[in-house]
């Protein structure tokens, strides 16, 4: 009996192992088709930002930013922040837009201890709306790069549209 339930027992673990595999290799290659979609656009994937429904793609082209089905013209951004639990840290603002709520032009550091489960964003100002793209709050300064990733394209963008 006890041979049975283990052979039963044991079976069970080999099934729900392949079906683990199984999913991870379809999300995989989901994943690796929408990359080659984009790709195709003529984009470039920056970050892979996770969110609650999977994986949302921030991408630029030389006239737009994209996250998601949301399209960012660069020469319509007058700011960008770091934020970290609301809080900027880092901002970069276009010259001609310069006011008494901005922070200082610094560039955001590299903490290797990081922030551990501190709220990481990325808010994108337009003369009509601002955008947060949220990075998360995942350890191991996961969240900290896909944000200084983020901030550095958009920065870069309002530094060259500015000349």
């Amino acid at each position: 009996m006890r041979d049975l339930a283990a052979i039963l027992l044991a079976i069970t673990l080999v099934f729900f192992a392949l079906r683990l595999a199984t999913s991870l290799t379809r999300d995989r290659r989901q994943r690796k088709r929408t990359r080659l979609s984009i790709e195709a656009t003529g984009q470039i994937i920056l970050a892979e930002v996770p969110s609650e429904a999977g994986i949302t793609f921030f991408t630029e082209d030389a006239t737009a930013f994209y996250f998601g089905q949301q399209t960012i013209s660069k020469n319509a951004i007058t700011a960008t922040r770091v934020l970290i639990n609301g809080t900027p840290i880092a901002a970069s603002i276009r010259h001609d837009i310069r006011d008494a709520e901005t922070v200082s032009q610094e560039v955001v550091e590299n903490h290797p201890e990081g922030f551990s489960r501190d709220r990481w964003d990325v808010a994108i100002e337009t003369a009509d709306a601002s955008l947060v793209i949220p990075c998360g709050e995942i350890r191991e300064r996961i969240s900290q790069e896909l944000a200084r990733g983020i901030f550095t394209a958009v920065k870069m963008a309002i530094e060259t549209n500015a000349k």
